[in-house]
């Protein structure tokens, strides 16, 4: 989940529509490939915009970064009522399609981040075809399900898509308690809160559905992504509901993988600290060259 400050791309960065083989993804692009391309999927009801403040400083480092929304997530299209093309499986597929249409040649090879949910996703797509990535770096994302207290969350979002719209859903959490990515926006201006509700309005319902089921059964994979011998960074904030943090070090552990903490961030350390955290990033990429 996250908390974006802005739904404006940043100077340099483009937002486009990219072609694949699977379908049509709404994309932020920005930078050049000096030292690599890093794609950059989002987490649960969140969206390519909460990446958006790392752009700059990463492009600075050398890196082009392509933020994406994923099927069904905010402005890529996705079916409203079927949750068979959200399998975790086909959501891993269309992350290799994404590849295929940023690559400029068979031999290219991406940095992957994924956010939360988003590093589920990752994951699976790292395992399917390891050889086309340089790194895999997980944001607040843990070894398998999200903690009990979050699952009861999920539980009563998934049960409100079964009898509300997706309009009734908005209006029942802002009058409850906000949810997790929009943490912030009570602070924020009215049109950032009807830029949180645009993008809450146009998330598939059953990839919200599909996709909590998922962050509620994922099984623990951390053997089989440590037999890959892929850099693996692990990045979190310094405290966090959905995975807490003593998890995400045993992690790192057992993953023998790089390990940040971005200190005064919390599930998002992209969106509550961009700049320490693009440093992170810059620096573990840095260090594989």
């Amino acid at each position: 989940m996250s908390r974006p400050f802005t739904f404006v791309p940043p100077s340099g960065a483009r937002a486009y529509r990219l072609g694949t083989a699977r379908g049509e993804f709404a994309v932020i692009d920005a930078g050049s490939p000096a030292k690599g391309t890093v794609l950059l999927l989002p987490g649960f009801t969140g969206s390519k915009e909460d990446f958006i403040s790392l752009h700059e400083p990463l492009a600075a480092a050398g890196y082009r970064t392509v933020a994406v929304d994923g099927r069904g997530q905010y402005e890529s299209p996705g079916p409203r009522d079927d949750e068979t093309p959200y399998a975790q499986g086909e959501l891993a597929q269309d992350v290799l399609a994404q590849l295929d249409a940023l690559a400029d040649g068979p031999a290219d090879r991406f940095h992957l981040v994924g956010h939360s949910f988003g590093g589920q996703v990752a994951r699976a797509a790292v395992l399917l075809a390891p050889a086309r990535f340089r790194s895999l770096t997980l944001v607040s994302s843990g070894p398998a399900e999200i903690s009990p207290s979050q699952q009861q969350r999920v539980k009563l979002l998934r049960d409100a898509l079964t009898v509300m719209d997706m309009a009734q859903v908005w209006e029942a959490i802002r009058a409850l308690d906000p949810p997790e990515d929009a943490e912030g926006e009570l602070d924020a201006g009215l049109d950032d809160q009807r830029d949180l509700r645009r993008r809450w309005l146009g998330n598939s319902p059953a990839q919200l559905v599909a996709a909590g089921r998922q962050l509620c059964e994922e099984p623990d994979r951390v053997v089989e992504l440590a037999a890959l011998r892929l850099p693996v960074h692990v990045l979190s904030g310094e405290s966090d509901d959905t995975w807490p943090v003593p998890l995400l070090d045993d992690m790192a552990v057992r993953l023998k993988a790089h390990r940040t903490i971005v200190h005064g961030a919390e599930h998002s350390p992209n969106t509550d600290r961009p700049s320490e955290t693009a440093e992170a990033l810059a620096t573990f990429w840095n260090g594989l060259a």
